[in-house]
């Protein structure tokens, strides 16, 4: 049975609310993430790949994104469906194209709800080709203290299984 619609939409808000602060530059990275999560979250990242547990989120939150604090992800919109949260959003890199428009790719989230506040499962997709293409166009090149995406990283996306 899912979880109540409402509740979700609660932990929702509070959520896209911290991604709109970080956006704004009024918190300092994304760290802050990691409290939406249950202990034994699952987040899959295109370029990371499947990270599993609080504590290794808390570090991918920190090594992902540092050097990138001038990028942007303003959500869309989001979509609910039983504990299946969908959040569209787009991920704005620096600088403009010669027509004056951004750098910016197409992103999708699919987050589990898990109850009391938290989601045990985040899937983020991106286009890599196209993110690659817009760095290359745009000249950028990371700031310091920028953590490159392991090697060859674990590749698994499935979900864990809801256990209540």
């Amino acid at each position: 049975m899912p979880y109540a619609r409402d509740e979700i939409e609660a932990t929702l808000g509070r959520y896209q609310d911290l991604r709109r602060r970080i956006d704004a530059g009024e918190e300092k990275g994304w760290g802050g993430i990691a409290e939406f999560f249950t202990d034994d979250c699952v987040y899959i990242d295109p370029a990371w790949g499947r990270v599993e547990g609080i504590d290794e989120l808390r570090t991918f939150l920190d090594e992902s994104m540092r050097g990138l604090e001038d990028w942007t992800f303003p959500v869309e919109y989001v979509a609910i469906e039983g504990d299946t949260v969908v959040i569209k959003w787009s991920q704005i890199t620096p600088g403009t194209r010669a027509d004056g428009s951004p750098y910016c790719q197409s992103g999708y989230s699919t987050l589990v709800y898990a109850g009391n506040g938290k989601f045990s499962y985040e899937e983020d997709l991106l286009n890599m080709a196209h993110v690659n293409e817009d760095l290359r166009d745009s000249g950028w090149r990371p700031a310091p203290g920028f953590v490159m995406p392991p090697r060859e990283p674990n590749r698994d996306w499935s979900r864990p299984s809801r256990t209540d």
